[in-house]
């Protein structure tokens, strides 16, 4: 089975608390997002990792405080999520999708599975497993590598994906090659 990992926003300002749009909590997912990507790695399996590319004045930092700023530390990617072959997809909408250039990737990687993490889960992370389940793909939400700002919503996303036909599994399901 085809598969492609997919990182959503695992970048510094939202990660740790020193970063601009700090997601509480979400340096605790660090160690399971390292073991995530070294799998992948290992296998040659497709990383596609997301990532917020701000300008100084986006609109977006009308909605969010200003966070990701192209060419700031907070916008570079947590070490252990960095490997040497990823495709970077920026954006500057919470949808992964608002970049024209995603949708001919996935037809041409052509996946069959994808494993989606990282933050905010309901939010960046919800709108590209959500996506990703319309391509018709095997959807796997990892559930200890991703992090949300409101549980209740973060189960409802889950809820959410069940019904769409995708999983929820853990890291730990993932490395022993569920």
């Amino acid at each position: 089975m085809k598969t492609v990992f997919f990182d959503v926003d695992t970048q510094l300002d939202f990660v740790y608390p020193a970063g601009a749009l700090y997601v509480p909590g979400a340096e605790n997912i660090v160690g399971n997002l390292t073991k995530l990507t070294r799998y992948a790695v290992e296998r040659s399996y497709p990383i596609i990792a997301t990532m917020d590319a701000h300008s100084e004045d986006d609109a977006e930092f009308k909605i969010w405080k200003p966070h990701c700023v192209v060419g700031t530390t907070g916008q570079q990617k947590c070490a252990g999520t960095m490997a040497p072959e990823q495709i970077v997809i920026e954006k500057q909408k919470l949808d992964c999708f608002s970049n024209p250039k995603l949708r001919p990737l996935l037809k041409e990687l052509a996946a069959e599975r994808y494993v989606v993490y990282g933050v905010v889960s309901e939010l960046c992370v919800q709108c590209a497993a959500l996506g990703l389940l319309e391509t018709g793909a095997r959807v796997e939400l990892v559930t200890d590598a991703i992090q949300c700002l409101d549980p209740k919503a973060e189960r409802a996303l889950i809820e959410e994906l069940r019904r769409g036909g995708g999983l929820a599994v853990e890291s730990d399901f993932v490395v022993a090659g569920g």
